[in-house]
């Protein structure tokens, strides 16, 4: 059994995390404090099991860069140098943080850094608002500390202890995966599901299928554990999320959407899923420059626009770059049929035309390899026949993958440990 990690500015918030620390440890579970303050002259020593200084040689520039008298280089440098260190504990079972918005800033990244399912809790003054920068695509809990984390009280006491004993059940309890079959991760969107649904049925015998709603964070999320390591390959069948980067929806991929795929090397099957549409919130979110397009109302949340020729082609173009980016096995599936449930004949936003625009686009600009393929179907995406050819593509280059050794995580939460002598990480 390793330690639960309790982290935080010690010269401001001292009193509050040895109180997290010291209920953490009257459940048995081992505790680890680490010092995350910026000063020019950190507390005592014995403040912390790991010293402010010791975090800060993870800095690639070592600690010099981080103290440096100036509160905002400093807080900067101090997550860098930490974001570093914490995914390289070989010793942490779970992880606390405490902090106002400098304190979440600071500790969220090194977070976000550790591999999903190592429990990590963010009690933060921020936690009642938007909490999508310092989540990202991890399973980080916000905990909102209701009052300011300054100083115990009979709130402060409350909120903290529920922090401390949720991260040591968590840590003294841990979930076995229960499940020796290999993982795939798949993209869903409403109008794919039944698509989604028969490859999972199909594949469910040999994998482990992983559905991830494609809302932004879903597709990110995917990738994560991509790159963590989890996935042993990908049929990425609704990759609509690109739709909203390109036209400015509000369910968008990052820049980076699919450069897990080509850094990992995992064996990946794509499809068109959804491209036919962008997502708004209500009606009267709606940008003005979008009034005349063509909407559909999928929920009163939720406002669907069909996309125009030119957004297909460049989505097209940004799934063919990263595309050509891949070594790994590649498929890519066109639907000829229909893209949505939405795009279908009798449905608003069948296009054949525009729909041929994105297919075209994506055979010409793809640089098609024995290793990469673009696949044109005759079937619409929902068909069970266009499943079946899913399921046929994955298994294929799976196969092809296992042969050829294809690497099937890169293991990026790790770091190497500073060259300073005050590195702590484990071995």
């Amino acid at each position: 059994m390793g330690s639960a990690y309790v982290v935080g500015t010690f010269d401001t918030k001292g009193d509050e995390l040895r109180y997290v620390a010291e209920l953490i440890r009257e459940t048995g579970v081992s505790v680890r404090t680490v010092d995350l303050s910026t000063v020019q002259q950190p507390p005592p020593a014995g403040t912390a099991d790991v010293t402010a200084p010791e975090v800060a040689a993870w800095h690639p520039d070592g600690a010099g860069a981080v103290f440096t008298g100036d509160r905002g280089s400093a807080v900067a440098a101090m997550t860098t140098a930490f974001a570093r260190f914490l995914p390289a504990q070989r010793d942490l079972d779970g992880v606390v943080g405490l902090g106002g918005s400098g304190g979440t800033a600071l500790i969220t990244p090194a977070l976000q850094a550790l591999p999903v399912g190592v429990p990590k809790i963010m009690v933060s003054t921020m936690a009642a608002g938007d909490v999508s920068s310092y989540v990202g695509a991890s399973d980080i809990a916000m905990l909102h500390s209701v009052t300011d984390v300054a100083g115990l009280n009979r709130i402060s006491r409350q909120v903290l202890g529920n922090a401390a004993h949720a991260l040591a059940g968590a840590c003294a309890h841990p979930i076995p995966s229960g499940d020796a079959r290999p993982a795939a991760g798949l993209t869903m969107f409403g109008v794919t599901t039944p698509c989604v649904d028969a490859v999972c049925h199909r594949l469910a015998d040999t994998y482990d299928c992983l559905v991830f709603h494609a809302t932004g964070t879903g597709g990110a999320a995917m990738e994560k554990l991509a790159d963590d390591g989890h996935l042993a390959g990908v049929l990425d069948i609704s990759t609509t999320e690109i739709c909203d980067l390109v036209a400015g929806g509000i369910l968008a991929a990052g820049q980076d959407r699919l450069d897990a795929i080509a850094r990992t090397k995992i064996p990946y099957v794509g499809s068109c899923g959804a491209l036919d549409m962008v997502n708004f919130a209500a009606p009267d979110t709606v940008p003005e420059r979008y009034a005349d397009r063509l909407f559909y109302p999928h929920n009163p949340q939720i406002t669907l626009m069909r996309t125009t020729a030119d957004e297909v082609r460049a989505i097209g173009a940004f799934l063919a770059r990263k595309l050509n980016a891949c070594d790994g096995p590649v498929r890519f599936l066109l639907p000829e049929g229909g893209v949505s449930a939405l795009d279908a004949p009798g449905q608003p936003f069948h296009d054949p035309e525009v729909d041929a625009v994105l297919f075209d686009t994506l055979e010409r600009e793809v640089q098609q390899t024995e290793r990469r393929r673009i696949v044109r179907s005759p079937h619409h995406i929902n068909d069970p026949e266009f499943a079946e050819e899913l399921v046929a593509a994955f298994t294929d280059i799976a196969h092809v993958a296992d042969v050829t050794g294809t690497v099937t995580g890169t293991g990026s939460t790790s770091a190497a440990a500073p060259n300073d002598s005050t590195s702590t990480a484990r071995s």
